[in-house]
């Protein structure tokens, strides 16, 4: 029996939280509102308990598009601390020598 791979879907964050509003704002069950949507209704459910959420919490949050960007300046400043490493043993290996 050959089993097809589930597709999984990635929605944008931008569904995903009109969809959490649709659904709370809504006077349909949640199960129908995804129904609706094309979303399966525990997909839905956990976005909802992740958008809706006290907003002090979201803001000490760190999305992935920050830490995606901090972890590319991290890697600037090691590779760049890595190279003044390396030219400063070459300078203290010269100086060495130098004074033989």
């Amino acid at each position: 029996m050959d089993q097809e791979k589930q597709k999984v879907k990635i929605y944008s964050a931008e569904f995903r939280e009109s969809s959490v509003k649709l659904a709370i704002g809504s006077d349909k069950p949640i199960t129908q509102t995804a129904r609706d949507l094309g979303v399966n209704a525990n997909t839905l459910h956990t976005w909802i308990n992740k958008y809706s959420q006290p907003k002090e919490y979201s803001k000490t949050v760190r999305t992935d598009e920050h830490l995606y960007e901090e972890l590319k300046r991290l890697k600037k400043e090691n590779a760049r601390l890595i190279e003044e490493r390396d030219l400063l043993k070459k300078a203290a290996a010269y100086f060495a020598k130098e004074q033989r």
